[in-house]
Parts: structure tokens; C-alpha cells; sequence
């Protein structure tokens, strides 16, 4: 994250996507809600794009409703990681 200001918005999918990955691939919504630091309406604006674009699902665990990676969001999140990371070494 840069200075001190807002986060753009690779910062918050990445913090969404970790979010995710750290809970074992599976976490709730309101879980991922606060650890990215999301109003509701913010991550529910992020979950849309992203189960449209095949990075998340939502998924039904014993009738409560999670959030999951898909194949797709694993390797995007792996990519993701590998920019943030170049960008780093950069100073960007």
C-alpha cells in the first residue's frame, strides 16, 4: 500500500483474496468483511465482479453461506502476488 492514502483497488481484492485463502479456501463473508477492511456495500460491489469474473463462488457449508477460490482465483491470486511482490522490489 502506498503512503499513508487510500488503497487502490488491487490492494482491497488482494486483501479479499488472502482473506480467503488464509481460512482454508472457505470463509464467511462478514469474516472477510473485516479483515479486508470493507463496508458491506464495498464488499458486496467486490464479491459481484468477482463471482461474475470466476474468482470467487459462494458456496453452501451445512447451510451457511461462504465464500471460496475458485481454480481461477487461486492462480489469479498467485499472480497477484508475484506483481504486488515486483512492484515492491521497485519501490512502487
Amino acid at each position: 500500500m502506498r503512503g499513508g492514502g487510500r488503497r487502490d483497488r488491487v490492494d482491497v481484492i488482494l486483501a479479499i483474496l488472502e482473506t480467503i485463502y488464509t481460512e482454508r479456501n472457505e470463509a464467511k463473508p462478514t469474516h472477510i468483511m473485516y479483515k479486508a477492511n470493507l463496508s458491506h456495500k464495498l464488499m458486496e460491489g467486490y464479491f459481484t465482479e468477482l463471482i461474475e469474473k470466476g474468482i470467487i463462488e459462494k458456496v453452501d457449508v451445512k447451510g451457511k453461506m461462504r465464500i471460496s477460490l475458485t481454480g481461477k482465483g487461486s492462480e489469479f491470486l498467485r499472480e497477484l502476488r508475484k506483481m504486488k511482490s515486483f512492484m515492491q522490489s521497485f519501490g512502487l
